[in-house]
């Protein structure tokens, strides 16, 4: 399990402490140093069943800087996954990659159905 985050995010330091406590084997990576790719985010995009909107971390600085609210809604789908390959400040964290699932954010419900029953 690969798990993208930004260490000086709290919520990203809360899911990693959760991770921890239920002894989660995964990958840390760091996704502004390593920023996911183009491909890595139509695949995980595809895999996830969630609205493209869900991996745009639109509370963050860099988002309401761009004015994406008012701009998303005209770009195609490849254009806003262009746009979060450019920057990994524009990605939701945590983004949590599994064999057959992906979470963007912390929810600690959903990872518990999500990560513990597997």
């Amino acid at each position: 399990m690969l798990v993208l985050v930004y260490r000086k995010c709290s919520t990203c330091q809360k899911a990693l402490k959760w991770l921890e406590e239920h002894e989660i084997v995964y990958e840390e990576r760091a996704i502004v140093e390593e920023n996911p790719t183009y491909e890595e985010l139509k695949t995980w995009h595809g895999k996830s069943g969630l609205p493209l909107k869900k991996f745009f971390n639109t509370s963050g600085l860099l988002y309401k800087d761009m004015g994406l609210k008012d701009k998303l809604g005209e770009m195609s789908e490849e254009e806003q996954l262009r746009l979060l390959a450019t920057n990994g400040m524009l990605v939701k964290r945590p983004l949590v990659v599994g064999a057959d699932f992906v979470l963007t954010g912390f929810r600690e419900k959903e990872w518990e159905e999500r990560i513990l029953e597997k």
